[in-house]
Formats: structure tokens, sequence, C-alpha cells
């Protein structure tokens, strides 16, 4: 073990109290602290006089003390008053000891360092940090000042002395920490060596630009934002890779059982949905796993791509498989597949947790002996009693509600007789291509592009909540016409109970409002029966206004339905919102989504909300999710990876992802070595390994 990779209580002066400290801030071993950076840097490499001083600059001063004493104001303070030849400045402590009040006699040289700001006496210094000086100059800092991320307990003098012991020892031993990107891709992709941006980034010289270092966009940060990205981009690659070296059945049959199913639609395909088929019957040609993310947009029709994958598994005489995230959805995708393929001498199973005794043991055996060709179900469907004949394709519904080590539970089912699942992933929530570029590295990605014919764009409107009683005019008025309406109540507090109270409330109070009108409630916390049941009388009409929490997000279809009102709109992220508005305008109607605010709105509600009145493109909306709410929002906390960046920032850096895919071929194919340390250095030993991406 090299003394980097040593525990930090191998420093001088760290004992367990320290290192338990330094533990929370992810500081175990000593090469940890080289990869704590700065969060910003002062400039004490010059001595700045007093008469240049403005309010609110930071300043080293240096002078002779004329008097210090105690005075009286609203707070007891320590007053220091300090002349350079130039002018005179305060210092002022509110907290003080006797023995620091003699050392500020007068005649005394002191040199001082804080924030100018305008006091009683003109401009004061409030608790700078100071020492005094003997006869002779000392010298001042010969590099930037860095103030790191601390934690209670923690001082930047004592972080600062261990960084420095840390550089110390990769001075005496630079072999110890390996550059991880090798000298030619360096020379060729012009990066700067991994131990000179470390020792700028921790002692930037005095003509360094502290913004730019702490904005990150010096070039020896974004070295090391590069080094991240590439490392999670190698990680994900290595499951692809290993995937891959797999054997999958090929898949390239069942155009005339298409053909017979598509003739039995209501409609035709539109281009994008014939594209993306071409690039899925491609991959599922190939006696290699298929790894494919299809992306659509709300309503673009990415089921019927789905079923079509499916029917060429089911040909080629093996099982698919669907996994959906909620019971809600997953049993609309089960009643869908069956009324398409029960025609075609296709059976269908499904399973949820709410399966239970002899059903589940019945469900479980067809899916066993092969009997069930097309199974659907939620995350039940990878649990360790469920066995597949033959399963040739896994689709997962909705990727950014389950982590990748689920995919790869599911895949792990087809493996009996040493095949590999193919594996189609869709998303209804549009990916910024710079997350997709980095999230599902180890996928290829197909888009569908294009709304079917007929649909017709819905009509966002923006209202405060004291205008309540007339959006309930509105409803009374389209749900007289013969249409149907939803109202979202949105969590409160994070708490589903609270949420829950909340729905049931307002019913409450539209049922007394509208007494002419069937309303029902949906919510998280009913029974899975309870809430299908309600979901199948507001799709078939007997009830004209649905109350519901954030549940029917996905995936639920009621063509009839043309008017949302979501409150509350500004607890929500606009990915969420835009899938909640994408239940309505699923029919030829003209539709409306209102969003009816609490004010007052902040200047970032506001923003927010008028992307949301502005546009129904999904992948706009996911771009100005990112830059407002940041990666590990957008994908949602089971993509953790993304969320646990170091340094990085996918916002900051995406001009950087450009350079790591090509870097990351360059890498594996004539430094292939160098792959896993680089993985096991930014995300830890197991990083890559099943289930640990």
């Amino acid at each position: 073990m090299s003394e980097l990779d040593a525990p930090v209580t191998d420093l001088k002066g760290v004992g367990e109290a320290l290192a338990g400290k330094l533990a929370r801030l992810g500081i175990e071993r000593v090469t940890d602290l080289l990869f704590h950076l700065p969060l910003r840097y002062q400039d004490r490499t010059r001595i700045t006089p007093i008469a240049t001083l403005s309010a609110g600059h930071e300043a080293v001063v240096e002078g002779e003390v004329v008097a210090g004493e105690v005075v009286h104001g609203r707070r007891r303070s320590l007053l220091v008053r300090l002349r350079d030849g130039s002018g005179i400045l305060s210092l002022r402590f509110f907290h003080f000891s006797p023995a620091q009040q003699q050392q500020f006699q007068a005649g005394a040289r002191i040199r001082a360092f804080g924030e100018a700001r305008a006091g009683a006496t003109g401009l004061e210094l409030y608790h700078p940090e100071y020492r005094l000086l003997g006869g002779g100059d000392a010298p001042v800092e010969d590099h930037l000042t860095p103030i790191y991320p601390a934690t209670e307990g923690l001082h930047q003098t004592r972080l600062r002395a261990l960084i420095d012991q840390a550089l110390a020892r990769l001075d005496a031993a630079p072999d110890a920490l390996p550059d991880g990107i090798p000298e030619p891709l360096r020379q060729r992709f012009g990066l700067p060596a991994l131990h000179h941006c470390l020792d700028t980034l921790h002692r930037p010289p005095p003509e360094a630009d502290p913004e730019q270092l702490a904005g990150g966009h010096h070039p020896a940060r974004r070295r090391l934002a590069l080094e991240e990205l590439l490392a999670h981009r190698l990680s994900l690659q290595e499951v692809r890779q290993r995937i891959q070296e797999d054997g999958a059945p090929a898949l390239h049959g069942g155009r005339s059982l298409q053909a017979r199913f598509l003739t039995q639609l209501p409609f035709s395909l539109t281009g994008a949905q014939r594209r993306v088929l071409d690039e899925l019957a491609a991959d599922l040609a190939r006696e290699v796993p298929m790894l494919r993310l299809v992306q659509g947009d709300v309503g673009s029709g990415k089921t019927v791509v789905a079923a079509m994958a499916a029917l060429s598994a089911i040909i080629a005489d093996c099982q698919a498989a669907m996994m959906a995230p909620t019971e809600i959805l997953a049993e609309q995708h089960y009643r869908t597949f069956s009324a398409w393929f029960e025609p075609l001498g296709i059976e269908v199973a499904w399973l949820s947790g709410k399966l239970k005794g002899k059903a589940r043991l019945d469900t479980k055996a067809a899916i066993q002996d092969g009997r069930a060709r097309m199974v659907v179900g939620t995350h039940a469907l990878f649990q360790g009693d469920v066995h597949f004949q033959r399963l040739g394709l896994a689709i997962i519904d909705e990727q950014h509600r389950f982590g990748v080590h689920q995919r790869l539970a599911l895949r792990e089912k087809g493996e009996a007789g040493g095949l590999t699942p193919h594996q189609l992933v869709m998303t209804a929530t549009p990916i910024p291509r710079t997350l997709a570029m980095s999230a599902y590295a180890d996928l290829d990605v197909s888009v569908i592009d294009e709304l079917p014919p007929g649909r017709t764009p819905v009509k966002t409107v923006v209202m405060p909540d004291e205008r309540r009683p007339e959006v309930m005019a509105r409803i009374r008025h389209a749900c007289a016409e013969g249409r149907q309406a939803y109202w979202v109540c949105t969590l409160i507090e994070e708490s589903e109970a609270l949420q829950c109270q909340a729905a049931e409330a307002t019913r409450d109070e539209l049922t007394e409002t509208l007494p002419e009108l069937a309303i029902d409630l949906v919510h998280g916390r009913m029974k899975p029966a309870d809430k299908a049941e309600v979901m199948e009388r507001f799709k078939a009409g007997e009830l004209d206004l649905l109350v519901a929490t954030t549940v029917i997000e996905v995936g639920v279809d009621v063509p009839n339905a043309s008017l949302m009102i979501i409150e509350n709109p500004e607890r929500l992220g606009l990915s969420q919102l835009h899938q909640l508005r994408g239940r309505v305008g699923r029919g030829a109607v003209e539709s409306f989504c209102v969003l009816l605010y609490h004010p007052p709105l902040s200047a970032h509600s506001r923003e927010r909300l008028a992307v949301m009145r502005e546009t129904t493109d999904g992948f706009r909306i996911a771009e100005k999710d990112l830059e407002i709410r940041g990666p590990g929002e957008v994908l949602g906390t089971r993509q953790t990876g993304l969320a646990q960046m170091k340094i990085a920032d996918l916002e900051r850096d995406a001009d950087l992802l450009e350079r790591v895919a090509p870097l990351a071929e360059a890498l594996l194919a004539q430094h292939p070595e160098a792959s896993r340390p680089l993985i096991r250095r930014w995300l830890g030993e197991e990083a890559g390994r099943y289930g640990q991406v």
C-alpha cells in the first residue's frame, strides 16, 4: 500500500475524533484529501493600502496600531485603529479575551485579512484573521488561499495543514498516484498532467483568476471533471461489454405476425415509429444482446413499438417481459397487451405484488413452463421465485424510476440456457442529451420525435388560486359538454399521509361545489384494487371529475379527458408537470391545463411556470429542468451515480461530454489496463460490478 492509500490517521495530528469529522466529508484515505477541492479562493498574496479599500472587498492590510480599546455600544466590542500611511481602518472584535486585548498596544505592527464593511468609524474589518509582526518584513502568501468544504469542528487552517501533508507525500512519491489518463492520450486530447492540476487547484499562483478557479472553468479543474465523467462512462461501458460478451437469441422473424397485428390497430404508425422499429429490428437480429433506450414524448406511441419488438421474440419461440414502475401503469399495459395479443393467439400473463395465493402460483407456473409468451408486471417480475422458460426480450418502461441494478436483475432472469435477453428501455420523460450521453452510456438511444396525427396541443394557463371559483365553473362547463377532467393535488411537506388528506379535502370541497358531477378520488395509499376500480370507472366515462395525487403521472390514457387542474404546480419539477399535463390532449378535442398556484410566486417559480405556458416540447422542458434543478433531481434519486459526482457538473461541463466518448473509445482500444483504476478512483472499489453502477 502506498503512503497515499494509507488511512488519514497515518497523518500527523489525526486521531480517531478528527478522522470521524473527515469521514463526514468523504475523506478516509490520504488520497481523498488531494481530491477534496476548494469551494473558492482568497487573495492574500499582496498587501492593499488602506486608502484603496472599498466596502465588500477582501484584502490583506498591514499597519501600526494607533489605539485599542473596549467600546460599549449596542454590543460590547474591542475596537483597534490601524494606520499604514495611506489611511486609517478599524478592526472590530465582539468576542475577545483580556490576553488578546493586550496584543493591541499602540505602536504594535499588525497584518490582518478580512472583508471591509462600512461601520460606525468608517471602513471596518469584523473579526479579521491577524498576526503580530516582529521587526523584520514577513513574506506574504505565495499562492491564493483555498477555502474548502468543511464540517462542524473542522476549521480551514486544520484542513489546509492536512492537505499540505498530502501534497508533500505526492511530491515525495509522484508514482504513488498514477495519472489515470496515459500520456499519449493526454497529448492527443490536449490535457494537462494530473499532478500539475492538483497542485494548481490547491496552491494557485497569484496571477490565477479566483473566479475562474472557483467557477469550475479553469483548465486544471476541467481536466479533473473530464476524468470523472470518463470514469462514469467507462463503468457503464464495462457493464455493456460484460452483457454483450454473452450470446443472445437472434430475433429476425415475425414479419407476418407483426403485419397481422398492425392491421387490427385503428391507426397507422408514424414515420418516427417506423424508423425506431427499423433500428430495433437490426439490433434484435444480432446474436449479441440489444441494449437500447427509446425516448418519446408523452403520447408518441412507445407501447406499440414495444409490442412489435415483443412479437419478434414470441415468433422466435422466446418470451417477452415488460416491467413498469407502478401497479396502475403495469395493469394498464396488461390490459393493452391482452387486447392486442389475445386475438393473435398469444397468452399474456400479469404479475404484481398484489397477486396472491393460487392466482400467483398459476401465473408463475405459466411463466416457468412457457405458456405465457408475454408477461407484464411490476418489479415483482425479478423476485427470486419467478422463473422464465426462455426470456428473449426484457422491456423496462419509465427507466428513470428504476436503478441500473434493477434492469440487470431482470436481465439475469433470462440467463438460463446461456442466453442473455435483449433489453429495450423506454421513457416518456425526455432526457436532455447531456444526461443521455452520461447516464445511459451503456445504451444506444432512439428517439420517437413525432406525435400521431390528430393530437391537439394542450393549452396551458397559469392562474392564482384566488380564482378557484372561476376554475370550478370551467370544470362544470366542460363536463356539461360531455368531457372529463382531472384535479391534481401535489405533495405537501413530503408526507404521503398529508397529501392524501389534502386530496380527500379537495374531493369533499368539489363535491359540495359541483353536486351535479360524479366525482371520485385516487391516491397512493389506496389498495391497488380500489385504485384500479376508480381508474376503470373514470376511463369508462362513469366519473366526470377525478381528484388525484401524482400517482396518475404516467401512462393513464383517457382520450375524453380534456381539462386538467394542477394545484400548487410550483412544488413539482418541470418534467413531472409535463408528464401530468400529458394525461389530457389524448383525443381530438381541444384540451387545457390550468396551473393553479398559491401567490406570491418567487422569480424562480415564475420562470418555471412560464416555460410550461410557452412550450409543449418535452425535450425543451427537460433541458430547462436540468438547468434549474440539476441532474440528480431530473433523473430521480435512484440514479445515484450521477447525483453523487464529486467534481463534474453535468450542466456546466456539458461540452466536455463531447470529448468523453472519443477519449473512452481511445483508452479502451489502446490502454484497456487504465480503465479499472480510473473507475476505482472516482466510483469506488465495486463500481461497475453488477448492481453497483
